[in-house]
């Protein structure tokens, strides 16, 4: 069975995010730093209205912070909306998910974060879930995000 997701651009490698978790896609504006968040946490930007908090999606996968993105996917998790950081998005295309390989060895916090894949062109791509990008104990409006 089909689902549709939205392809981007992150950390090296092209992902599939499952539409059903995004928002939208959009450029983000400044991103206004805060203090004592976690290393993920970019900082907060002004949306449509709304605040969002900003993640570094490439921190949250244990690697080096992304230097200019300036693009990211907006998700409502847990009533709270999020930016991930990402380097480029395409469209949104149907699919069919597979399980993740038991034999397939992912490096970092990529174990943790991808729940699937998807072959576009005879390339396969890692599903990316957005929640597990969320870290631990980050806190928006006097409310944390659980491990």
């Amino acid at each position: 069975m089909s689902e549709l997701f939205l392809i981007a651009h992150l950390a090296g490698r092209w992902v599939a995010v499952a539409a059903s978790q995004v928002d939208s896609a959009v450029d983000i504006g400044e991103v206004v730093a805060v203090p004592c968040a976690p290393p993920a946490v970019r900082g907060l930007a002004a949306l449509r209205s709304r605040v969002v908090t900003v993640i570094d999606t490439q921190v949250a996968l244990g690697r080096e912070p992304a230097r200019a993105a300036r693009r990211a996917i907006i998700a409502a998790i847990d009533g709270h909306h999020y930016a991930f950081l990402v380097d480029a998005f395409e469209d949104v295309f149907p699919f069919e998910r597979t399980s993740l390989s038991s034999g397939l060895a992912l490096d970092g916090r990529w174990a943790t974060a991808a729940n699937g894949v998807v072959e576009r062109d005879g390339e396969p791509l890692l599903v990316l879930d957005l929640t597990a990008l969320v870290p631990a104990g980050t806190v928006i409006d006097d409310q944390a995000i659980a491990a």
